[in-house]
């Protein structure tokens, strides 16, 4: 369907939005014996997945730096006091399996997993990284059961990210032409992470164990084509402009950005955009029995969302 006369477009705006995102579409399962660590809780995947843990009534340790039980990627003496008691762990990388050292502290946390007695462990890594790779093996080389996630970029990096302050203004600059990307919803990375860390088969074992999900969305997308479908979802219009990275670069530190954080979109920017991610794979479904959501949902529902906010203040 061409997505400039996608009938979704003509809902009314004033229809209010659905009281939850997604409905879980796989079989219930028992309790966990013991709690999930979700490590990162308080980032984009992290905090779905303990949302979607506690309202099914399951057991939940929030680990951050912020957050009660401590966590801190550059601390490895906050490990293993995260790790002591927990059934389970879901676990993100900061700031991304791409920044050197990244495979050192997977395989140390992993060892530290083992020692703890960890039952299962559910890797989010970055799509088409080698480095994501090589901590995937680290994972699955370890005596808990484990899962990754692989995912395409997601589509709340819109909304929620470092692209959303462009975004609200009108515009999104970065160095990337007209590849395609199959943006994923982060609702569904969390359901899918959910099922990993929960799901069982009628004899008691892991269907997801020793897995790698390939996870995406349903299309391909350019950058300026996502940037468009937010931008319409409120009404506007958002002017994409491709930059070199050199401009870039010299963009983001006029806005004071730190330059690690410079340093690696950069690194995303420069690897991953070459085409070697412009597909899309059925894991959302093969995982969730249904279709993953598409852009255009999202951006709808965020939009919604965000007026409704608007109109109660």
């Amino acid at each position: 369907m061409d997505r400039l006369n996608d009938p979704r477009w003509t809902e009314t705006m004033t229809q209010p939005p659905p009281a939850t995102i997604h409905s879980a579409t796989h079989s219930a399962t028992p309790a966990a014996p013991g709690p999930v660590l979700v490590v990162g809780a308080t980032g984009k995947t992290g905090s779905r997945v303990a949302d979607l843990l506690e309202s099914r009534g399951h057991g939940v340790r929030r680990a951050s730096r912020s957050s009660d039980t401590v966590f801190d990627w550059t601390d490895r003496s906050t490990w293993a006091r995260a790790l002591h008691g927990a059934w389970s762990v879901y676990l993100t990388y900061q700031p991304d399996l791409i920044v050197p050292g990244a495979t050192d502290d997977i395989a140390e946390f992993v060892r530290l997993a083992d020692d703890a007695g960890v039952a299962r462990l559910v890797l989010l890594a970055g799509r088409g990284e080698t480095e994501a790779d090589a901590a995937a093996r680290l994972v699955h080389a370890a005596g808990t059961e484990s899962t990754v996630l692989s995912c395409a970029w997601f589509d709340q990096n819109f909304t929620e990210g470092g692209f959303a302050p462009e975004i609200a203004a009108g515009s999104l600059t970065l160095p990337v032409g007209a590849v395609g990307e199959p943006f994923i919803d982060a609702d569904d990375i969390a359901e899918v992470a959910v099922a990993a860390l929960l799901d069982v088969t009628a004899d008691g074992a892991n269907p997801h164990a020793g897995r790698t999900h390939d996870l995406t969305g349903p299309r391909l997308l350019t950058f300026a084509e996502a940037a468009d479908v937010f931008g319409r979802a409120r009404g506007t219009t958002v002017e994409f402009a491709e930059v070199s990275p050199a401009a870039y670069r010299d963009m983001l530190q006029q806005f004071d950005v730190p330059a690690p954080e410079v340093d690696l979109l950069l690194s995303l920017f420069g690897t991953l955009f070459d085409g070697r991610n412009a597909h899309v794979s059925d894991g959302v479904e093969r995982v969730l029995g249904r279709a993953p959501r598409d852009i255009v949902d999202v951006a709808l529902h965020w939009a919604r969302s965000a007026r409704q906010t608007e109109v109660s203040r």
